[in-house]
């Protein structure tokens, strides 16, 4: 069975008209999909309490996020990443941020009491919010809270993040975390956002050889990206045998998105989630919950969430976008839009330095498979 959660109240969580990520995003894959009368039936979550957070976050942090959001005045914002062009100081982002993580723990206790078995929250995927500070866009750390809920119930969860900018705020959560791996594909830190994310970050303790990061060569195209995640993160699967799957679907690793240098095309972004559905079912029994993340080209990353949406319900896609959404949205956001889900191949020109990225990925596969080898055995 499965389950689609949203709430309106999600688009509280809104940092502002020039803010990149922005509720809009969203409502145009609503949009979209009633413009193509596809069925949207939801479950609304309810909002999380602030107590609840501190299984995740510091309290200090937690009520100084509550306070500001309120309005109120508290000099040492800054110490905790607030007030900056990233995390701007918006009244009511709590609350959205909160209504999102319920979302997220919903879909946690909907594949913990077996009522689905498969989760789709639209929104969410926090995956930079620290313990006790906040970054990238992220506030609450949704996916960690779902993630501890799982691990409270006594299961085994394996973190998939193929958003384009490294999971670190999951990976710091649980580093010493023997009952959660965590597998973030994303742009190198050497050109990118947060700058971590190295193959050598392999958590400590107990989690030592369960946090696992791929750190990809810019210009990476959709067959590199997807041998990556067949040499990696499938052996990773195998090994661990999780109870369930999370999975954070950032669609910032496009071609078109200007925050990052993947290229990732719409067919790669089927394509791999087509293969992220066969590895739940191959290694815990098709539990997942998936999330939304990144994504900063409205018009690429409405159309890769509609394909996601649409492969999660087994639903055919359609090839063209109907007029009506396309010339409105090209109105209310002053851009041309194209007129198929799917983008138009060839969507660039072949990468000159296509042998020496491809290379430069394989290295990194071998370089993590041979330093998890020794644990793993």
């Amino acid at each position: 069975m499965r389950r689609i959660i949203y709430h309106p109240k999600y688009s509280n969580y809104d940092l502002g008209p020039e803010h990149p990520f922005s509720p809009l995003r969203v409502e145009m894959v609503i949009d979209l999909l009633k413009e193509l009368n596809v069925p949207f039936n939801y479950i609304e979550p309810e909002i999380v309490s602030p107590d609840l957070l501190t299984q995740i976050h510091n309290k200090e942090y937690v009520d100084l996020v509550e306070a500001v959001s309120k309005g109120e005045e508290i000099p040492n914002y800054s110490d905790f990443g607030l007030g900056t062009a990233d995390n701007p100081i918006v009244k009511g982002m709590a609350e959205g941020a909160r209504y999102l993580a319920g979302g997220a723990l919903l879909g946690a206790k909907l594949l913990i009491e077996g009522k689905a078995n498969k989760v789709l929250q639209l929104g969410g995927g926090f995956h930079h919010a620290h313990k006790k500070l906040a970054a990238g866009f992220c506030l609450y750390n949704d996916l960690a809270l779902a993630i501890k809920a799982m691990t409270n119930a006594g299961w085994h969860v394996a973190y998939l993040d193929i958003d384009v900018h490294h999971g670190d705020g999951v990976q710091e959560i649980f580093y010493t975390d023997d009952k959660v791996m965590t597998i973030s594909i994303h742009e190198s830190g050497e050109f990118l956002f947060p700058g971590t994310g190295w193959v050598y970050e392999l958590g400590s303790g107990m989690g030592r050889s369960l946090k696992l990061n791929l750190p990809l060569e810019p210009f990476t195209e959709g067959d590199s990206y997807l041998e990556v995640i067949n040499k990696a993160v499938e052996p990773a699967l195998a090994y661990f045998k999780p109870d369930a799957l999370v999975v954070q679907t950032g669609a910032d690793a496009h071609f078109a998105d200007p925050l990052a240098d993947l290229m990732l095309t719409t067919h790669d972004y089927e394509k791999i989630y087509r293969r992220i559905f066969e590895l739940a079912d191959e290694n815990c029994k098709g539990r997942a919950l998936f999330t939304l993340g990144g994504g900063y080209c409205p018009r690429a990353t409405s159309r890769i969430w509609t394909i996601l949406y649409f492969i999660f319900n087994n639903i055919p896609l359609p090839e063209k976008l109907p007029d009506t959404w396309r010339k409105h949205w090209e109105k209310r956001l002053n851009k041309p839009f194209p007129e198929t889900l799917h983008d138009q191949l060839p969507a660039f020109d072949p990468i000159p330095r296509k042998e020496e990225v491809v290379k430069h990925n394989k290295d990194v596969v071998q370089r993590l498979m041979d330093a998890v080898a020794p644990d793993w055995l």
